[in-house]
């Protein structure tokens, strides 16, 4: 569903990513790790086309997007959440997912003014907000919702367009434990057929929900393997996870 073949991207001297490949089939549950300054955020925004690499390409669902527009990954199947909110906060958690459904269908603000009478938008937002956690929260302005609450909702928001492909930019940053443990439940809740990539430092999440593991290192892919062989990797331990090793 998503393929990234030696993807090059170089800020000045600093190479961010060099020669980073990866595949990701129908259902994959994938996380990349790593060290502060590894090149995780800049893998996910060529990923996502909020950058373009020097060199390689980016296939989805087996189409060439290397060169693509955000907007015209999102139309492909690409759904992203952000590791910081960005949401309409005045506005109600309907109204915000409505927003990412004019999106998904590609029609304009004419559409926004009939919205409360569209009953396929509002059935489709009610759906989503169910899966989410959220069914009960429709109406509530985002600003009063708590901080894992809305990261539900960024997800919600990926969701509406019907991915292929979501990419979770750190989905557990700055939760609490229980909130932890609701974002945790709702990623085990999405549909099986769903490829999902992860970028995440809770190696508790990670070791418990990825099918395959990328460690990225100094921009290069250091290691890749299934959770076991990451935590058996004396190469892994030695750069990265250290004694953690043996907690996760």
């Amino acid at each position: 569903m998503l393929e990234a073949v030696g993807l090059c991207k170089r800020f000045g001297a600093l190479d961010a990513t060099h020669n980073v490949s990866l595949r990701l089939e129908a259902g994959a549950r994938h996380a990349i790790i790593g060290p502060n300054g590894a090149g995780k955020t800049t893998l996910f925004n060529l990923l996502a086309g909020e950058i373009r690499p020097d060199s390689g390409r980016i296939l989805l669902d087996g189409r060439e997007v290397t060169r693509a527009s955000p907007d015209a990954r999102a139309r492909a199947g690409l759904g992203r959440s952000f590791q910081r909110n960005n949401l309409f906060e005045s506005e109600t958690v309907a109204l915000n997912l409505a927003l990412a459904d004019i999106a998904r269908r590609g029609t304009g603000w004419q559409v926004w003014r009939r919205l409360a009478s569209d009953r396929a938008a509002r059935a489709r937002a009610e759906a989503v907000a169910a899966q989410v956690g959220l069914g009960d929260d429709l109406a509530s302005p985002v600003a009063s919702l708590s901080y894992g609450a809305r990261r539900q909702l960024e997800v919600a928001l990926a969701l509406m367009g019907e991915p292929k492909v979501l990419l979770l930019d750190e989905p557990t940053a700055g939760m609490s434990p229980e909130e932890t443990g609701r974002m945790l439940g709702l990623i085990d809740s999405l549909p099986a057929g769903l490829a999902v990539l992860i970028v995440e430092h809770d190696m508790d999440l990670v070791f418990a929900h990825a099918h395959r593991i990328t460690v990225l290192n100094y921009g290069e892919v250091l290691f890749e393997g299934t959770p076991d062989e990451v935590r058996a990797s004396a190469l892994v331990q030695d750069t990265y996870l250290g004694e953690d090793a043996e907690a996760c």
